[in-house]
Protein backbone atom coordinates (compact mmCIF):
# COMPACT_ATOMS: atom_id res chain seq x y z
CA UNK A 1 0.00 0.00 0.00
CA UNK A 2 1.57 3.55 -1.35
CA UNK A 3 1.34 6.23 1.40
CA UNK A 4 -0.83 9.19 0.83
CA UNK A 5 0.85 12.44 0.33
CA UNK A 6 -0.28 15.65 2.48
CA UNK A 7 1.01 19.44 2.70
CA UNK A 8 0.08 20.98 6.03
CA UNK A 9 0.18 25.07 4.85
CA UNK A 10 0.12 27.55 7.78
CA UNK A 11 1.04 30.93 8.78
CA UNK A 12 2.73 30.26 12.30
CA UNK A 13 -0.21 31.80 14.18
CA UNK A 14 -2.06 30.20 17.13
CA UNK A 15 -5.13 28.59 15.11
CA UNK A 16 -1.88 27.47 12.68
CA UNK A 17 -0.30 25.98 15.30
CA UNK A 18 -3.39 24.15 17.26
CA UNK A 19 -4.38 22.90 13.89
CA UNK A 20 -0.49 21.62 12.95
CA UNK A 21 -0.70 19.90 16.29
CA UNK A 22 -4.06 17.90 15.65
CA UNK A 23 -2.51 16.78 12.38
CA UNK A 24 0.38 16.27 13.12
CA UNK A 25 -0.57 13.78 16.51
CA UNK A 26 -3.51 11.94 14.36
CA UNK A 27 -1.74 10.52 11.17
CA UNK A 28 0.31 7.74 11.19
CA UNK A 29 3.56 8.13 9.29
CA UNK A 30 3.09 4.86 7.62
CA UNK A 31 0.55 5.80 5.95
CA UNK A 32 1.05 9.46 5.54
CA UNK A 33 3.95 11.25 4.40
CA UNK A 34 3.29 14.34 5.49
CA UNK A 35 5.18 18.31 5.52
CA UNK A 36 4.80 20.99 6.89
CA UNK A 37 5.23 24.32 5.05
CA UNK A 38 5.47 27.99 7.23
CA UNK A 39 4.92 30.23 4.14
CA UNK A 40 5.67 33.19 6.52
CA UNK A 41 9.04 31.87 6.17
CA UNK A 42 9.35 29.58 3.03
CA UNK A 43 7.43 32.42 0.52
CA UNK A 44 8.94 30.44 -2.54
CA UNK A 45 5.98 27.81 -1.45
CA UNK A 46 3.26 30.78 -1.70
CA UNK A 47 2.21 30.01 -5.63
CA UNK A 48 2.52 26.35 -5.13
CA UNK A 49 -0.09 26.87 -1.97
CA UNK A 50 -2.10 29.04 -3.81
CA UNK A 51 -2.69 26.58 -7.68
CA UNK A 52 -3.48 23.87 -4.85
CA UNK A 53 -6.40 25.97 -3.86
CA UNK A 54 -4.95 27.39 -0.44
CA UNK A 55 -7.06 30.29 0.26
CA UNK A 56 -6.34 30.77 4.03
CA UNK A 57 -4.34 28.95 6.33
CA UNK A 58 -4.04 26.57 7.55
CA UNK A 59 -4.63 24.53 5.12
CA UNK A 60 -4.30 20.76 4.40
CA UNK A 61 -3.64 19.22 0.66
CA UNK A 62 -4.18 15.78 0.92
CA UNK A 63 -3.85 13.10 -1.90
CA UNK A 64 -4.50 16.21 -4.08
CA UNK A 65 -7.73 17.36 -1.87
CA UNK A 66 -7.40 21.08 -0.25
CA UNK A 67 -9.33 21.22 3.30
CA UNK A 68 -9.41 24.34 5.02
CA UNK A 69 -9.07 24.09 8.35
CA UNK A 70 -9.88 27.64 9.27
CA UNK A 71 -11.04 30.85 7.84
CA UNK A 72 -7.33 32.52 8.25
CA UNK A 73 -4.98 34.57 6.78
CA UNK A 74 -4.49 35.10 3.23
CA UNK A 75 -1.65 33.39 1.95
CA UNK A 76 -1.30 36.69 -0.47
CA UNK A 77 -0.84 38.78 2.77
CA UNK A 78 2.41 36.67 3.17
CA UNK A 79 3.46 38.24 0.15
Amino acid sequence: MSKITATFYHADRPVCLAAENAVTRHFDPAKVDLEIVHLGTAKSRLTEAEQAGVKSVPALVLGGQTLRLNCGADPGALK
